[in-house]
């Protein structure tokens, strides 16, 4: 679809007031994004449809959206239509990982996640979807070797691994996930933090959130030491550390293969081969710290 025929379709959405404006929203790497303003405000529109190679199910990102919003943590849904959702528009900027690891901001950053965790689920309607990363890591293991991705020689032993870490990372606990927390996913307006995109979200436990917080963004072992502190409001084991280490390296194995995924599926213009370079590499250092300790 051109984008031509995308604005077509935008404006002829039945909620504009007036005159429209538009504009294309860069950063995102599942999403096309526009911000728009009529009459009434400014909004952001998003566009996309299923991806069932990486789990994104519109029907449960838009219901854990509007849950999300009732818990206070994120912008309205205004409209939703097909692969069109419309969106509140928060002026505001997107948080870098130095934004995250600042040690003023983190502790707000976290608090967010963890009223994600507990607070959504008490506005969730309808069917909900689980995020289990080892299950994902599987299917993406079997589309890259179905697909004859230029990874095919590695992906046996990084399932593998997958399936040592799924052994490690128990017993599980349950939260209601967001699954994505890269630092563009969190917006400051000035006055309070905004979480967004749950193209992922779903059930899930906690230290999937945590490793990915602390790996996406770079966290110190200091920092996540007093990361799991605060979240489970006691001292940190090392049963603890142990399932927390080798759940972040699963979710950077995630991160890794949904890269390598995307290298050969997605239309988006993202460098993406350089962005599996970088993850893998992290991966690969998380996993031989935890291999060793």
């Amino acid at each position: 679809m051109t984008d031509t025929d995308l604005m077509t379709r935008i404006r002829a959405l039945p909620i504009w007031q007036g005159e429209l404006e538009a504009s294309p929203l860069t950063g995102g790497i599942t999403n096309v994004n526009y911000k728009v303003t009529d009459g009434s405000g400014s909004y952001v529109v998003r566009v996309g449809d299923d991806i069932p190679l990486h789990q994104v199910m519109r029907f449960n990102e838009l219901a854990a959206n509007r849950a999300a919003h009732a818990a206070g943590l994120s912008p309205a849904v205004i409209h939703a239509s097909g692969d069109l959702t419309v969106l509140q528009f928060i002026e505001s900027r997107t948080l870098t990982e130095a934004d995250v690891r600042d040690p003023a901001l983190l502790p707000r950053v976290l608090d967010l996640v963890k009223r994600c965790h507990v607070e959504v689920p008490k506005h969730l309607r309808g069917p909900s979807l689980v995020f289990w990363v080892f299950h994902v890591i599987r299917d993406y293991g079997a589309t890259l070797l179905e697909r004859g991705s230029s990874h095919s020689a590695s992906i046996p032993d990084l399932i593998e691994t997958g399936n040592r870490l799924e052994q490690q990372a128990g017993p599980y606990d349950m939260v209601f996930g967001h699954n994505d927390l890269l630092c563009g996913n969190f917006l400051d307006d000035g006055n309070r933090l905004w979480l967004i995109d749950f193209d992922y979200a779903g059930f899930n436990s906690p230290l999937f959130d945590l490793g990915g917080l602390a790996s996406n963004n770079g966290l110190s072992q200091a920092q996540e030491e007093l990361m799991l502190e605060s979240y489970f409001e006691a001292p940190v084991t090392d049963d603890l550390r142990h399932r927390y280490a080798a759940m972040k390296c699963a979710s950077l194995l995630r991160e890794t293969m949904w890269s390598m995924v995307s290298e050969i599926t997605s239309d988006i213009d993202f460098d993406y081969a350089g962005y599996t370079a970088e993850n893998l590499a992290r991966f690969r250092a998380s996993l031989n710290d935890f291999e060793n300790t």
